[in-house]
């Protein structure tokens, strides 16, 4: 699986290196680094709906710190 992290302006400024670290740390607990390749992306084009994720081909908005949990356990942990 493919994680990308958008770190443009728009998403830099929602939060975007927290929702890396959180991820980072997520998948370090469930032991997850050798199967979600996890990078930083400049822009995934939905700056107004940041910060946004790009998991494989889909696009998820609107990840953060108050959402983290539920994001990682719907979008990544079911899909691993």
């Amino acid at each position: 699986m493919n994680v990308y992290v958008c770190v443009g302006s728009s998403c830099h400024l929602k939060g975007s290196y927290d929702v890396i670290k959180l991820l980072k740390e997520a998948l370090a607990t469930h032991h997850l680094e050798d199967k979600v390749h996890l990078s930083a992306a400049f822009c995934l084009g939905q700056c107004k709906d940041g910060v946004s994720v790009k998991i494989d081909d889909e696009i998820v908005c609107s990840v953060s710190q108050e959402n983290f949990e539920d994001f990682f356990n719907q979008r990544i942990l079911k899909h691993v």
